[in-house]
């Protein structure tokens, strides 16, 4: 993932990103042993060789991006008061410490992404960004189509008024249906808030994708690695260079 040199070596602790800049118009950092005096260069932390004064930086630690398929009964926490299992005990082979993007509910399942990707995490985070999530919600009963433009419209919680969101019927049985709610924010048990507010309470959330990521056939309790490709679309909707 190519940065912006003055990013690197700020990030390096070898100056501030100022005073990084400074170093390399004066011609003092060198980029796989050819000077680069030009700001906005940009670099693979993880493949180009870069030395200021001659001294090599030290390489950050390598990114790592998982997608984990939480089951219900884990918590998306790195530790618990409450000793129930948490997330990271399902990354098996996994040495480096990952975060939890956001948090899915002890009682809900689906898509968890997990990274040591600091300032991702913070946007994905941030309001300002709208993250799409899309959940599979299996509710008691059978919703009305005025009980679905509720939850489209939005519906006021104590923390307050939803935003809008994409909802639609997927099928029912006789006592219970399936519905998808897209929202482009992440409170706490929004989603059971939300379907308790109607009259159909939450029996069973599934996370089914985040941002530009899909579930997909991925396993309770599986993992896998994010590809390059999904690494950079998440990169897009968040902005970051």
């Amino acid at each position: 993932m190519q940065e912006r040199l003055q990013k690197v070596i700020a990030r390096a602790g070898i100056a501030s990103r100022r005073d990084a800049e400074r170093l390399i118009r004066e011609g003092r950092v060198t980029v796989n042993r050819s000077t680069v005096t030009e700001l906005g260069t940009k670099v693979d932390p993880a493949s180009d060789v870069i030395a200021v004064d001659g001294k090599k930086l030290a390489g950050p630690p390598a990114h790592l991006y998982i997608l984990l398929h939480k089951p219900h009964g884990y918590v998306s926490t790195l530790r618990d008061p409450e000793k129930r299992p948490i997330v990271v005990d399902l990354l098996r082979g996994v040495k480096a410490r990952v975060f939890p993007v956001g948090r899915l509910d002890y009682d809900a399942e689906g898509l968890l992404l997990l990274t040591n990707d600091g300032p991702l995490t913070h946007r994905l985070h941030h309001p300002r960004y709208g993250i799409k999530r899309t959940y599979e919600v299996k509710v008691k009963g059978v919703p009305s189509e005025e009980a679905l433009d509720h939850l489209r419209k939005g519906i006021p919680l104590e923390d307050g008024m939803t935003h809008p969101a994409r909802v639609g019927f997927l099928r029912s049985s006789i006592n219970n249906s399936w519905i998808r709610i897209t929202l482009g924010e992440g409170r706490n048990r929004q989603v059971k808030r939300m379907c308790a507010f109607v009259g159909h309470p939450a029996i069973k959330i599934k996370r089914v994708s985040f941002g530009s990521l899909r579930l997909g056939t991925l396993e309770p309790g599986r993992h896998r690695y994010l590809t390059r490709e999904e690494v950079k679309e998440l990169y897009k909707l968040v902005a970051l260079n």
